[in-house]
């Protein structure tokens, strides 16, 4: 963005290839700006003199798609998510398939730049292998959601994070839900469970916050989670849209 403005041209190598960045940088365009290469890894910015006011329609949120997704997968309800674009989950949608959760995708051309997403209740679960990856691989912001899945799929999974390899807070905690998972080298290795149980965990970030959430809800009895504040970053009144499909949360004050 600063860029954008500054005088002369600017290169910026090993760009973040994420579709907000180059939905940011078509929104730049839109006002005035001379971006190119948006979605490599090479941009080229010419500096302009001002930015105009423009018009724009933000692409649909991948991250809270997913997680809801891998909610409904770990409840076995059935969930439809609107408004998603199927190109920027395709791996997503390619992992959940793969540990055997049935999704319908209308419509189901994989061009389509708005589709709905219906997960299908399904049976048992089996264990995968999976890395977070920088896009178009499978983002380290569902990681955590993925690793509570796993919790409740048979057999053993492996879960590496190649691009925050440290982002593992929500392990223990998951394991106070009764998940089996322990830390070997830069992966987690989960021991799938048949149950996770109610339990008093903290959340450590965002995308913790969420993985402990879609677990208490797939957990036997109540869950209390705290430093939930983490969420609101990240996902807007969440608890009310899973009230609305009929989880029974509510938020509370952290004594």
């Amino acid at each position: 963005a600063a860029a954008v403005l500054a005088e002369g041209i600017t290169t910026i190598e090993s760009a973040a290839c994420e579709p907000e960045v180059a939905d940011f940088g078509r929104f730049l365009n839109a006002m005035g700006a001379r971006i190119d290469g948006l979605g490599t890894p090479f941009l080229t910015i010419e500096g302009v003199d001002s930015l105009s006011g423009t018009r724009h329609t933000i692409i649909p949120d991948r991250i809270e798609a997913a997680t809801f997704l891998i909610a409904a997968a770990m409840t076995r309800g059935e969930v439809t998510v609107e408004n998603v674009c199927p190109a920027h989950l395709s791996v997503v949608i390619e992992k959940l398939r793969e540990v055997g959760v049935p999704l319908d995708i209308r419509p189901e051309s994989v061009d389509a730049s708005r589709a709905s997403v219906t997960v299908r209740p399904c049976g048992s679960l089996k264990a995968m292998e999976c890395s977070a990856l920088p896009y178009p691989g499978l983002p380290t912001d569902v990681q955590a959601q993925f690793m509570a899945l796993l919790s409740l799929c048979e057999g053993n999974s492996v879960v590496t994070d190649k691009v925050f390899p440290d982002r593992f807070l929500h392990v223990p905690e998951l394991v106070r839900l009764g998940a089996s998972i322990y830390r070997e080298g830069p992966s987690a290795i989960i021991s799938g469970v048949s149950q996770l149980r109610g339990a008093c965990v903290m959340a450590s970030d965002l995308r913790a916050s969420a993985a402990l959430v879609v677990a208490g809800l797939a957990a036997e009895g109540s869950s209390v989670i705290r430093r939930i504040y983490h969420l609101d970053r990240g996902y807007e009144r969440l608890e009310e849209r899973l009230i609305a499909l009929g989880a029974n949360v509510r938020r509370v004050k952290d004594e």
